[in-house]
């Protein structure tokens, strides 16, 4: 836990703007919503430390989402720019194209995708996304890794995936730290405390 939060809360927004300073004076942060703790804190810190016209949120469903309702929520409440890429056909067809591939049920002896490849591809394709879209923006953007520690210390994330981003407020604090910063951001306290779910 840690001894003083809202110190830890004010270095991490004043990180967020030297970063920016030195790594794109204009630039947007461009933040992946999901509707759980991490995207929303990430979202507010970025917010406090750019101004909210500098944070663009994207939301990325893939095909239905329980949740989207929380995602939709975070961007409204912190009144940041924000859109929706669906995700749904763009993982269908890769997916398509893969076990239709000439050979892949030779190589790999299978005609489906295999689990850890269905669970791991969504989180690939929203990254990619992420960088797209900030490569369409005005005056350019950094991309957030939104993981906390723990998250990382377990593995609850995908390489090249969630994992990836150009800089990552959170990485060095444990889940329970996060939460302590939450509560100190102007956010919906549900939000904070929300059990975290791949499914994003």
């Amino acid at each position: 836990m840690l001894e003083n939060p809202q110190a830890t809360k004010d270095a991490l927004i004043q990180w967020i703007r030297d970063y920016f300073g030195k790594n794109g004076p204009n630039c947007s942060a461009v933040v992946g919503i999901s509707g759980g703790k991490d995207s929303t804190i990430v979202a507010a810190l970025c917010k406090e430390a750019l101004g909210a016209d500098r944070v663009v949120g994207v939301l990325m469903p893939n095909g239905v989402q329980s949740d989207i309702d929380d995602a939709q929520a975070v961007v409204n409440y912190l009144g940041i720019p924000h859109m929706t890429v669906n995700i749904g056909a763009a993982y269908e067809a890769l997916t398509h194209a893969i076990v239709q591939a000439k050979g892949y049920d030779v190589v790999t002896g299978r005609t489906d995708l295999s689990k850890d490849a269905a669970i791991n591809t969504p989180p690939r394709l929203r990254m990619a996304t992420l960088y797209a879209v900030g490569q369409n923006l005005p005056n350019g953007a950094r991309v957030a890794n939104t993981c906390n520690g723990s998250e990382d210390y377990v593995g609850y994330s995908t390489k090249y995936g969630d994992s990836a981003g150009d800089f990552s407020p959170l990485a060095q604090l444990v889940v329970e730290e996060v939460r302590q910063i939450g509560k100190l951001l102007d956010i919906p306290l549900h939000l904070v405390d929300k059990v975290p779910s791949d499914g994003l």
